[in-house]
């Protein structure tokens, strides 16, 4: 059964900010280009998977993609923000978490393409797996911390999010002026390299540590299966 906490997290987000591209390694391994500012989208809480409650499934016809990454947990409203100050920022955060952001590589593909919205790719059930939460006296530098991801016992992600392009007071800043931040949302911040896919079998295992101890509460195994229902992609 998940911890009540973990429990209270999911039913307390209003929504999921996920910034993309935070990482160069991973912005060159898609091809991708460089953003010049914090470029963020949404999931749906709906996609939120806790521990214990099964597997993430794979829709019929999604190429499957995992992404480590960073979570925090907002702790009060955040709106207009305006620092790059990383003293400003432990007022807002709650917590952190570490989350799996899955995506149909291939739905995305096709969204780019076609100048279409990432929503499908990004928020199926399932396709947010979390572990924590992880306290504020654990975490003491967001900034410098190792996140690592394997399938079937062999490493595919392994980074510190002192990598990240934009630290997270950027991120909050350009987040809020947009969309005010509530108390309960969640931001994800970024993926390193190493991103690759998953078919149903497949175990994925991930962690993080702070100065190289394992932080417990961060641990999480997931496994992969077919979703099966009435859902194929197919060409938008």
């Amino acid at each position: 059964m998940a911890s009540p906490a973990l429990t209270t997290i999911r039913s307390n987000c209003r929504k999921v900010m996920c910034i993309g591209r935070n990482y160069a390694d991973h912005v060159k391994e898609l091809n991708n280009q460089r953003p010049k500012q914090p470029f963020f989208f949404l999931k749906p809480p709906s996609s939120i998977l806790l521990p214990t409650e099964g597997p993430v499934l794979r829709p019929a016809g999604v190429n499957l993609h995992f992404e480590i990454e960073l979570g925090l947990v907002i702790g009060k409203r955040v709106q207009n923000l305006d620092t790059e100050d990383d003293a400003e920022i432990g007022q807002y955060i709650d917590s952190y978490l570490l989350a799996i952001d899955m995506t149909g590589r291939n739905v995305q593909e096709e969204a780019k393409k076609k100048g279409l919205p990432w929503s499908i790719a990004k928020g199926f059930d399932t396709f947010l797996p979390i572990s924590g939460p992880i306290g504020k006296d654990v975490i003491k530098d967001p900034h410098n911390v190792e996140i690592y991801l394997k399938v079937n016992g062999e490493v595919k992600q392994q980074d510190s999010t002192d990598l990240m392009l934009f630290r997270i007071p950027r991120q909050l800043s350009d987040i809020s002026k947009v969309m005010t931040l509530e108390k309960g949302d969640v931001v994800l911040t970024g993926t390193p390299k190493g991103v690759g896919s998953v078919v149903t079998g497949d175990v994925m295992e991930c962690g993080l540590r702070v100065d190289g101890k394992e932080i417990e509460e961060a641990r999480m195994r997931v496994e992969v299966k077919d979703k099966g229902g009435p859902y194929s992609f197919g060409e938008t």
